[in-house]
């Protein structure tokens, strides 16, 4: 995700490669960075923060503990962070800080890795509405963007965060239906994407209700209302009601688990 906002900042043209600051644990990422993206790329979290002015945190959850404790000597009032580590909150981040700081908490997704990822952000205590927009503005650089309070986050890790993988998995058996129906493999795959991706493009393009443009396609006694009878009997939209209910729920327990554990 660090990478992915690197090339939209850079193909944007939102900012120089040249105040660019990367640190990754792995030094061969580090030197991959380096070399790819012309940025400059120190060894320590510390020497990061120390030079910068817009602090992102692109680390995993478990991870950020070790992080806020490294550099929280080099957190103030100055600096502008970024979390975009799931299930943590603004208040866990805040608590590594005596001065209050300026924090911003988003949720990005996976399309980020080609500029179509989907992020919904939340301002700190102390962060200003300059900031909310300046952030806003960077991850708009990979995607779109929503503003929402914080106490629905959870909620946004389960839809947008782990949609994809629901998507995938949808996807993945358009494909394989489309095999045992007679299809190439390679045909079933270019038609069900293609499929997905004009149909999603029609809900945009078009601003109707997803339920107005299935209207459209479904013709009395026709294919598709048999189709979605076994959909609607095989309980379809619960499912994906239950999947989605599931991950926020497993985003809140983690939450939870991490506080605790600074707590011990």
């Amino acid at each position: 995700m660090g990478e992915a906002l690197i090339k939209g900042l850079l193909g944007k043209n939102f900012i120089s490669s040249k105040n660019i600051i990367g640190m990754d644990i792995s030094k061969e990422r580090l030197r991959y960075i380096k070399k790819t993206y012309s940025v400059e790329a120190v060894q320590r979290n510390r020497d990061a923060v120390k030079k910068g002015d817009i602090i992102i945190l692109a680390v995993k959850p478990q991870d950020i503990t070790t992080v806020l404790k490294e550099i929280a000597g080099e957190i103030n009032r100055s600096k502008l962070l970024i979390s975009i580590a799931a299930g943590v909150s603004l208040k866990f981040i805040e608590s590594f800080s005596s001065s209050k700081i300026r924090l911003i908490r988003v949720m990005p997704n996976t399309p980020a890795l080609i500029q179509e990822g989907a992020a919904a952000l939340s301002k700190g205590n102390y962060a200003t509405e300059d900031d909310l927009e300046t952030a806003r503005k960077i991850f708009n650089t990979i995607g779109k963007t929503v503003i929402i309070d914080e106490k629905l986050m959870d909620a946004v890790t389960g839809l947008s965060g782990s949609g994809p993988a629901y998507i995938f998995t949808i996807v993945e058996a358009l494909i394989a239906a489309g095999v045992k129906m007679g299809l190439s493999r390679e045909v079933s795959q270019e038609l069900s994407v293609q499929t997905l991706l004009g149909s999603a493009k029609m809900i945009v393009e078009t601003g109707e209700h997803p339920a107005r443009l299935r209207d459209m396609v479904t013709s009395p006694g026709g294919t598709t209302v048999a189709g979605l009878h076994v959909l609607e009997k095989e309980g379809l939209s619960e499912i994906i009601m239950n999947a989605i209910e599931a991950a926020t729920k497993r985003s809140k327990e983690l939450g939870k688990f991490l506080s605790k554990k600074k707590e011990k």
